[in-house]
């Protein structure tokens, strides 16, 4: 572990470039982490489209949030009931926590927590809020490499998380 100080080089609202000794990082403000959702129905995956501006294009994703934005004293669980809602129309009856992971380790500070969600009811159209524009997708899991190779022949980035439901088929 590195001894050095952290500066802040900048700041912004959402964000913050810092740097310890040589390293550069960018971490996001408030010490917010994020919840990423694993919303499996019946042999489907529940599944956003959106426009990423860092990517200047469409982005397939597992649904995701941050926790605490709205309310510092939401739990992650609760955070992640109300972000897949918000986003997908789904509300669950159960949301599990699988563990934190990060994201990108080289360049962000950032983590987040995988939950599971279950017990699926559909409860409205999703597509969170009124600047989000998200497309939901319920993809059969036996389908799910056919869509996003489709997805990707579109053009669409692919997040990486969503090696987590891929891996079975390129692991051969």
């Amino acid at each position: 572990m590195s001894a050095d100080p952290v500066e802040t080089a900048w700041e912004g609202r959402f964000i913050a470039v810092k740097k310890r000794g040589k390293w550069e990082y960018v971490s996001r403000t408030r010490d917010i982490q994020a919840a990423v959702i694993l919303a499996i129905d019946d042999g489907h995956v529940i599944l956003v489209e959106q426009f990423r501006v860092p990517l200047n294009r469409l982005c397939l994703e597992l649904p995701a949030g941050l926790v605490g934005d709205e309310d510092e004293s939401e739990s992650i669980e609760t955070s992640a009931a109300r972000e897949l809602e918000e986003e997908t129309g789904y509300r669950p009856a159960q949301v599990e926590s699988l563990g934190q992971f990060q994201s990108s380790p080289g360049l962000v500070s950032e983590g987040f927590t995988l939950v599971r969600a279950t017990g699926l009811e559909r409860v409205s159209e999703g597509g969170g809020t009124t600047d989000e524009n998200i497309v939901v997708h319920r993809v059969a899991l036996s389908d799910l490499p056919a869509f996003v190779a489709g997805k990707r022949a579109e053009g669409m980035a692919i997040d990486v998380k969503m090696l987590l439901l891929l891996s079975p088929s390129l692991l051969g």
